[in-house]
């Protein structure tokens, strides 16, 4: 007998012996297996009994006024610390996109006063932690995981990190030079270039949303901006912590007092300042030429606290929120085959209206097609009532998939840091449910005429306008079809100065839709012309 057959059979040997232990032990508890249903559908499941943390249950706060949310945890020998400072994206310079990111960036790449960034690296390393910093429009965030065994030392090589950070001017240039290849391409792909224009179109150019970083602008930053950023944003009159894992709260709290003793306090960085353009409706249309077409199509929407958020949101899941089971998935894509996927989505700003959008790519010659078809199911919600259970579907997947907002406790904390920065109504996770269970179909159809027009809308085509213009061989729909025939033009830019490139056709120009863009043109960027309204 071979070795493996020898370890088989005493491996075999072993598991009958350990049936015979723990079987008749299962017959004693009167443990017998469940009787299975004959059909899934007969299967019955007990409803979910959810309760609604409260956050003044895990907020503590700290001798010097900073937050902290507390979720001790002991499953496994870990610490999650994070740390979420006020002030993002919307903090640039209009000269210098991209800096509150580069300096978060370079905060943990960029070593510490007294360790380079090769020997910071390694004494992460060799202690099994993990630390990153990001940033997005309006917050950044430090992270700390750990072994909760040297809890003590990641701690306080986090807080060196977060307090004096070496903004390595070797690490700078290297980050600075991945930026440029990447902005060399990203007139590559058209999603690229569809979402670039789009913002430039939804929020203007003289917003913080719309700007992006430029060969110029990347060579501006120094290790001087940075650290003008860094004195800004990083300390703790501008930071909420919260902490997770394997600890004792007042050990834990204790040890946090202890590390940030000494760490200036300024003042809170302002909110986030809302745009000034105005959209203007109408076609729009930049070449590429690409056998797809890509489309996106919407219109500025509602404030997060809106008190019709929560109806609108339900009314984007049916029309184009929810997947498969949404009109324009099942119009444009099951039914029509015109796209591999079709969307729509509302996302709702904090200190200004956020948008509505409906998205796709589509052949050249259907994206008139698909365009008119999802107007076509944006009036059909204003001028019919949802059905009864396209309703009951919706309010069932809000409320049914409402407990994963804190199914952890990390998550749950990024929850209640969230709603402190922004000044969420405490109550409103306790009362979403009921909220949610309340709306009616004539509530969808209200919000729907009172929030989506589509004489409204901005619709926005990347692809080759030749091609696109025509329409479908069936000619069930062209771009003439839209806005009195009228489309504004608008340049391809240079990837790496956002110039319009000599090549481009005349910004800003209109022509009636089926007719393609002129030659080259270079003009100053502004605003585009309204369109004619349909």
């Amino acid at each position: 007998m071979t070795k493996f057959h020898r370890f088989r059979a005493l491996f075999f040997r072993a598991l009958l012996g350990i049936l015979a232990v723990v079987a008749p032990g299962l017959v004693v508890r009167g443990e017998e297996p469940p009787v299975l249903p004959a059909r899934p559908e007969e299967i019955e499941f007990k409803s979910l009994d959810f309760q609604v943390p409260e956050a003044k249950q895990f907020r503590r706060t700290l001798a010097d006024g900073t937050v902290v949310y507390v979720a001790p945890s002991h499953e496994f020998p870990l610490v999650k610390i994070s740390i979420t400072f006020k002030g993002g994206a919307s903090l640039d310079p209009a000269d210098v996109p991209g800096l509150v990111a580069t300096t978060a960036r370079m905060v943990r790449e960029g070593g510490t006063e007294t360790a380079k960034p090769a020997e910071f690296d390694e004494q992460l390393d060799f202690l099994a932690t993990e630390m990153g910093v990001g940033s997005n429009d309006a917050f950044t965030t430090a992270g700390l995981n750990c072994l909760s065994s040297n809890l003590d030392e990641s701690l306080g090589l986090f807080v060196d990190m977060l307090r004096k950070p070496g903004f390595d001017a070797g690490r700078l240039e290297t980050s600075k030079a991945r930026v440029m290849e990447a902005l060399k391409q990203r007139n590559d792909d058209a999603s690229s270039i569809l979402s670039r224009e789009w913002k430039r179109l939804l929020w203007g150019d003289d917003h913080f949303e719309s700007r992006e970083p430029t060969a110029a602008s990347v060579a501006a930053l120094t290790t001087d901006r940075l650290r003008e950023v860094h004195a800004r944003i990083f300390h703790p009159g501008n930071m909420i912590v919260s902490v997770t894992g394997d600890f004792d709260e007042r050990e834990m709290l204790a040890k946090l007092e202890k590390a940030f003793a000494g760490w200036r306090k300024g003042p809170a960085v302002p909110d986030p300042v809302a745009p000034t353009a105005v959209l203007a409706p109408g076609l729009y249309h930049v070449p590429k030429d690409i056998p797809q077409g890509k489309v996106v199509m919407g219109m500025r929407s509602i404030e997060r606290d809106d008190p019709d958020a929560i109806p609108l949101l339900l009314l984007n899941d049916i029309l184009g929120g929810s997947g498969f089971t949404s009109r324009i998935m099942q119009q444009v894509r099951s039914n029509e085959g015109l796209a591999y996927s079709a969307a729509s989505a509302v996302a709702p700003k904090v200190d200004y209206p956020g948008q509505f959008q409906a998205r796709f790519e589509s052949k050249n010659a259907t994206v008139a097609l698909a365009t008119k078809i999802i107007l076509d199911l944006i009036e059909g919600v204003r001028t019919e009532p949802v059905t009864y259970e396209e309703l009951e579907t919706a309010k069932l997947a809000a409320i049914e998939t409402f407990p994963r907002q804190f199914e952890s406790k990390p998550a749950m904390l990024r929850v209640f840091v969230n709603d402190e920065w922004t000044k969420r109504d405490p109550q409103f996770w306790q009362s979403y449910r009921d909220k949610v269970s309340a709306v009616t179909r004539e509530d969808l159809q209200r919000v729907a005429k009172k929030h989506l027009d589509p004489a409204k809308l901005a619709i926005l085509v990347v692809g080759d306008w030749d091609e696109i213009a025509k329409g479908d061989l069936g000619k069930r729909a062209s771009m003439a079809d839209f806005f009195g025939g009228e489309v504004t033009h608008l340049p391809l830019r240079d990837p790496l100065t956002l110039e319009v490139l000599p090549d481009a056709a005349k910004p800003e120009e209109k022509t009636p839709a089926s007719t393609p863009p002129k030659g080259a043109e270079k003009a100053p960027a502004g605003k585009p012309a309204p369109a004619a309204a349909k």
